[in-house]
């Protein structure tokens, strides 16, 4: 059972009548400052064992993805939605790298990711059949995708996008993963970014959401690399 009681230094989610101690980040924000798709991180991943915890922590935290990391050194993590598990995602893989700052390579269900660092932007490499299931849709302008009601009527994970400078690789997105939990509208999303990427076969500059940016590049081996800056926003217990 989850339990939430508030603390003077924040806000405390007891596992069991146990603390668990989480790290929220904001993934993906501008340059400017906004957007950003917030994250759950446990670096101490041993302190909630076993899936059906995790889950229901996720869905207390109810962001986008909450990842738990089982083993710092090798960088072994395991990512939830607030419903289910996922092999892959980018924007808590990104978030993670920000904490572990000496991880070179993250290993997520869905095998192995190495991570560069760039200046302040932090960048993995996946392939894009571990994000399968994300439809794109291209639509005619930047208006049309931002009228979109969130979520939009359909199922099924769905991508859309327009381009806003095709000839310089900007584009407008909005991601919706119409899974029917509590995420309407994903602000963020690496993993269907990168698919995006190995469908158009080019680099791109992505704005999504209410301002956050992502940007893109095929690599020589098949991968896609997906990258973007994560801030910390609160060090405290959540």
């Amino acid at each position: 059972m989850v339990c939430v009681s508030r603390r003077s230094g924040g806000p405390v989610l007891l596992l069991n009548d146990e603390m668990i101690h989480i790290h929220i980040l904001s993934v993906f924000r501008g340059a400017d400052g906004r957007g950003g798709n917030p994250l759950g991180v446990v670096l101490d991943g041993a302190s909630v064992p076993g899936p059906e915890r995790r889950s229901a922590l996720a869905a207390e935290l109810g962001f986008s993805e909450t990842v738990f990391v089982d083993d710092a050194e090798r960088g072994t993590v395991d990512i939830w939605t607030p419903s289910v598990r996922l092999p892959f995602a980018g924007h808590p893989l990104i978030g993670v790298a920000s904490l572990l700052t000496e991880a070179d390579v993250l290993r997520p269900p869905a095998g192995e990711v190495p991570v560069r660092r760039d200046g302040d932007v932090i960048r993995i490499a996946g392939r894009a059949e571990w994000a399968s299931g994300r439809r794109m849709e291209r639509y005619g302008s930047v208006a049309e995708v931002d009228a979109l009601p969130a979520p939009p009527p359909g199922e099924g994970w769905l991508y859309a996008w327009a381009w806003e400078d095709e000839a310089a690789g900007r584009v407008r997105a909005r991601a919706f993963p119409r899974r029917g939990d509590a995420i309407a509208e994903d602000e963020a999303t690496g993993a269907a970014a990168l698919v995006l990427t190995a469908e158009l076969g080019r680099a791109l500059d992505i704005r999504q959401g209410v301002g956050s940016r992502i940007v893109t590049r095929p690599l020589p081996d098949g991968t896609i690399e997906v990258g973007g800056r994560a801030e910390v926003v609160g060090e405290r217990v959540m």
